[in-house]
């Protein structure tokens, strides 16, 4: 009853069987006939059957006693009345039987020692359940038909956001159907297009910065490398570096979020554990505790770099970690590091361009604040997600998930 679907329907059953019925009610008591009138007719029969059965008095279907029920007086009193106002009064009696009080039957004399006996049928009620019941079943088939068709332009909304894909862009939409899905569709399709050609700008925009950085930083190296003081000089290429870092930061991402690589089978449990080992060569504190046999469908080089930049935060800022894999419907690879955590208020802030929590990482270590940004950015292109948590023993996990494959060669 929630859905605006069943609401048009159960409005359009509701409206239509309410006329029915009001209209159904009122023809019924216009056209109704009066009860003196049913009266009338039924004196008219008794008056015509007293008399044929007067001219044939030996008439083997004639009683030779009343009937012998209870005697309704008021329909007694009423009938030969009507039969004395139609000018042949009939001394008749009306009885009913105890054990169907709904019958009756009008005894009528004919001489004195005949009767006939006439079974009065109630007056059958008409069966307006049954008419009603027609009129909502097959009102009830076209409002559901009437309010598919108008809730269709909604479900094409519906559909349309479930499959917006990971970098924001919509799916073309087919241009059939009726005239308001025609109508949506290429209104979507409009706005499918602007939202692309906007996000394809920012990105061009970025990469161009960061591009355009490298050529005044080049040349604000080669002046800070004539600078006199040595202290001063440090200062100068400290910070120049810091820009260059953004710089390619910048465009990296601007490149993870624009290109499209061809995914490949991972046994990811492998993977895993010789970007540790390189890591470990390079003297970063990173060990493998668990490792599980899984597979993953995604881009190896993309997904290498991810996995690079969460492990070496973990090494660095969360003074060492370790990392475990497990399979099954979903590829989870966790990584626990021994820093001091992020603070609670600034968590769910970690994937934000350029953030940096003060009070939980040392800012003495290099990096642009877009690692983790960057990081998320591929594994969701991939078909999974990134979740961050402070541990309950200090420090921080990183969690990746993705969709488990089987070892079957990728398509791209």
């Amino acid at each position: 009853m929630k859905t605006l679907r069943a609401k048009i329907a159960l409005l359009l059953v509701g409206s239509i069987v309410s006329v029915v019925a009001l209209v159904t009610l009122a023809v019924m008591h216009l056209f109704a006939t009066p009860k003196d009138v049913e009266v009338d007719l039924l004196a008219k029969q008794f008056i015509i059957m007293h008399r044929l059965a007067a001219k044939n008095p030996a008439n083997g279907a004639l009683s030779l006693s009343p009937d012998s029920g209870t005697v309704d007086q008021e329909q007694t009193d009423l009938l030969r009345a009507a039969t004395a106002r139609l000018g042949t009064p009939v001394e008749l009696t009306v009885t009913s039987k105890p054990d169907d009080r709904r019958f009756r039957i009008a005894s009528l004399p004919v001489g004195s020692n005949n009767w006939v006996l006439v079974k009065i049928d109630p007056p059958s009620d008409p069966q307006l359940w049954i008419w009603f019941a027609l009129i909502t079943i097959g009102v009830g088939s076209i409002a559901v038909f009437v309010a598919h068709r108008m809730s269709k332009p909604l479900k094409l909304l519906e559909a349309l956001a479930e499959s917006v894909s990971v970098d924001g862009t919509l799916p073309a939409l087919a241009e059939r159907g009726p005239a308001e899905v025609r109508a949506t569709a290429a209104a979507i399709n409009v706005l499918s297009a602007r939202l692309k050609r906007a996000i394809e700008s920012r990105m061009r925009l970025v990469a161009a910065a960061g591009h355009d950085f490298r050529t005044p930083l080049t040349r604000m190296r080669l002046r800070a490398e004539f600078v006199r003081d040595d202290d001063d000089r440090a200062l100068w290429l400290k910070d120049i570096d810091e820009l260059e870092r953004i710089a390619d930061s910048a465009i990296q991402l601007v490149r993870e979020q624009t290109t499209q690589t061809c995914p490949e089978v991972i046994r990811l449990d492998e993977f895993v554990a010789n970007i540790v080992q390189e890591l470990r060569d390079q003297n970063f504190e990173i060990a493998v505790t668990e490792a599980d046999e899984a597979y993953v469908n995604a881009s190896r080089l993309a997904l290498s770099r991810a996995l690079r930049n969460l492990l070496i935060n973990a090494a660095t800022h969360g003074a060492g970690g370790t990392v475990n894999v497990t399979g099954g419907a979903t590829t989870r690879i966790t990584i626990s590091d021994h820093g001091p955590g992020i603070a609670p208020e600034v968590l769910d802030q970690v994937f934000e361009p350029f953030f940096r929590a003060d009070k939980a990482r040392n800012q003495k270590i290099a990096g642009a604040g877009l690692g983790l940004t960057i990081s998320r950015e591929i594994v969701r292109r991939d078909g999974g997600d990134i979740t961050i948590a402070n541990r309950s023993g200090g420090g921080l996990i990183q969690v990746v998930e993705l969709p488990s494959f089987r070892p079957s060669e990728g398509i791209c």
